[in-house]
Parts: structure tokens; sequence; C-alpha cells
């Protein structure tokens, strides 16, 4: 399975990712609140626009998911919201909001 580079970024950068201006390839992880993480991924374009199955991995593991999870991200089931709430499950980020 061979995931469009451009289309990964896209969808991500739509969840709140964003382009860490110190180098093209990475996405950081804002919260809906605005917040930077240290949530981070890397975009390869050097593999002819496509992202692999192991490439794709790799990222899900970057951004705290699992492969299927990440692929829900991409493909838009999972929201900014469910991810939010994914990443605080999983203490990879810090509940910003009020209770």
């Amino acid at each position: 399975m061979q995931l469009d580079s451009k289309k990964v970024g896209s969808a991500i950068l739509s969840k709140g990712f964003r382009i860490d201006n110190s180098h093209h390839h990475y996405y950081i992880y804002h919260t809906i609140d605005g917040l930077r993480t240290t949530v981070r991924t890397y975009i390869s374009h050097g593999s002819k626009g496509g992202i692999n199955d192991y490439l794709a991995g790799q990222m899900a593991k970057q951004c705290k998911l699992t492969k299927p999870e990440f692929m829900d991200l991409v493909n838009c089931p999972l929201t900014q919201d469910g991810y939010e709430t994914i990443l605080r499950e999983r203490q990879a980020i810090a509940d910003s909001r009020p209770e």
C-alpha cells in the first residue's frame, strides 16, 4: 500500500499539525487551543511522492498512534478532537482544557 505524501501532508495539516519553519519536512502538532506540543512527524519527499507501509507505520509511531489510527487520521474518520483525546489518554500531551 502506498500513500500519497501530499495527501498525508494536507490531511495532517488540517488536523492541527503545522510545518516547522526550521525544516520544511517536519510537522509539529499544535493543540486545538493553539499550544505547541512535542508530537512531531517527518514526511520524506525523496520516495517519489509515496509513503510505503513501513514509513506509514513509522509516522504512526511518531504521532503516538497505531497504524490503523494513523490511517484514520489521514483518511479523515479521526478528527482533531478525537486525536487529542487519544494523545491525552496516552499522556502524550497535557490536558489544557478547563474542567
